[in-house]
């Protein structure tokens, strides 16, 4: 799944991000990508407190990629 919150200032990629991890079934990988340099320390914190993880932060061309995990991944 990916997010595209590109040209939006914080605090909006943090919620679209929120709003589809949400929406989404346990371990299931989101791609969030935006412009604003803030999703890098925002998304971080946002994960830790919703119980899901970052698996990468990427950024070319002025463009974050991060993909996170949402809560509650299957072990195996």
């Amino acid at each position: 799944m990916i997010v595209d919150a590109r040209g939006h200032r914080c605090p909006t990629p943090s919620l679209k991000l929120q709003k589809a991890v949400h929406g989404s079934v346990p371990g299931t990988r989101i791609t969030l990508l935006a412009t604003d340099p803030m999703a890098r320390i925002d998304v971080p914190f946002l994960m830790a407190d919703l119980g899901g993880k970052v698996i990468g932060v990427e950024e070319a061309d002025g463009v974050l990629t991060i993909e996170v995990e949402t809560p509650g991944a299957p072990t195996g």
